[in-house]
């Protein structure tokens, strides 16, 4: 029940998720604390993405507007985990506006990606990202590979449910999210060689 894979899981857990929602509209209060805890690691982990330091408080705005809202929710265990991470990127989206940050955008290149080794890549990347600094490195990438990379491997959603949250066509999810997986597992390979290399590469001049 390592910390660090437990958002990874969420998928695998979606048919007690699913249970433990229905349950809560009904007013089964120990449910919604269920359904909290197979949810939060992956929307936290997101917001953390979003807006840093502050993703505590932003989850927090978006489990009361998740509680109040709870009885229009309508879907299983997968459709919960989207419809919560789409209320948690307004609630970032609304806390960078009231900072007078402009996140950052980029234009989407369309092309097809063709990555050498998509699963070794992903594993590689999925690995790390329960580091402070995997997070720091996914802020920095243009925002849509880093939306898209948190909410296909932090949340768990998969591509058409990604897509939904962020309003646009799976494809263009699916490329964003290699783009990036891609970008930042060139980035921690690269921390990674320097940091085990340095004490060889010093003293050698060949």
């Amino acid at each position: 029940m390592g910390q660090g894979t437990e958002p990874r899981r969420g998928q695998a857990y979606d048919g007690e998720l699913g249970a433990a929602v229905a349950k809560a509209q009904q007013g089964d209060e120990a449910a919604f604390a269920v359904a909290y805890r197979f949810v939060q690691p992956g929307l936290l982990g997101y917001l953390r993405g979003l807006v840093g330091d502050d993703a505590e408080d932003v989850a927090s705005d978006a489990w009361l507007e998740i509680a109040r809202d709870l009885g229009r929710f309508r879907g299983d265990g997968a459709g919960f985990r989207g419809w919560t991470a789409t209320i948690a990127r307004h609630r970032a989206l609304d806390h960078l506006r009231r900072q007078r940050v402009r996140p950052r955008s980029s234009a989407l290149e369309q092309d097809v990606l063709e990555l050498p080794g998509p699963q070794s890549t992903h594993d590689q990347a999925l690995e790390a990202l329960s580091t402070e600094r995997a997070l720091e490195l996914v802020r920095g990438l243009p925002r849509d590979q880093a939306e898209a990379v948190l909410l296909r491997v932090v949340v768990g959603l998969d591509g058409p449910a990604a897509a939904r949250v962020l309003g646009k066509r799976p494809g263009a999810v699916r490329t964003a999210a290699h783009r990036g997986l891609k970008r930042l597992a060139g980035q921690l390979g690269a921390e990674k060689s320097v940091t085990d290399g340095a004490p060889r590469t010093l003293g050698e001049s060949t």
